[in-house]
């Protein structure tokens, strides 16, 4: 009989608090970005409302930041994958995977965003260490 112990290693741990931190790190960095008041004219050329400008800035930028501290990472990563499905879909329209305008990069995030939702944040994180957090919002 096959028995999968794939998450109880330290380097599981390790490797995966490495996955948080990038992945948090790339949307601090995006979000911050998006504070610039060229991107509400940016969403406007699409069609979308510029107003949302801010909530798309602050929930990849507080997202990013929770997702790497490991606190409500799940729902942390659920409005990001939301928003890079907006990002494959609205901004990008999926119309090819590389070059100019290509949805690599956004489909590796919304993976990895996945990913987090699936396992959770990891032994290597606030709510692990806290313990008193609810399990679903890990």
């Amino acid at each position: 009989m096959a028995d999968a112990k794939f998450s109880d290693g330290k380097l599981h741990d390790i490797a995966f608090m490495g996955l948080r931190s990038v992945i948090g790190a790339i949307f601090i960095v995006q979000g911050s970005g998006k504070f610039n008041p060229g991107t509400a004219g940016f969403l406007s050329n699409m069609g979308l409302p510029p107003e949302l400008q801010i909530p798309i800035a602050l929930a990849e930028t507080i997202g990013g930041i929770l997702i790497i501290l490991g606190v409500l990472s799940r729902i942390s990563s659920s409005i990001l994958s939301i928003i890079m499905l907006g990002a494959i879909f609205i901004v990008k329209g999926a119309s090819q995977l590389t070059g100019q305008g290509g949805v690599a990069l956004d489909l590796m995030l919304l993976a990895s965003c996945l990913t987090i939702i699936v396992m959770g944040p990891g032994r290597v994180s606030i709510s692990h260490i806290i313990k008193k957090i609810p399990r679903t919002l890990h």
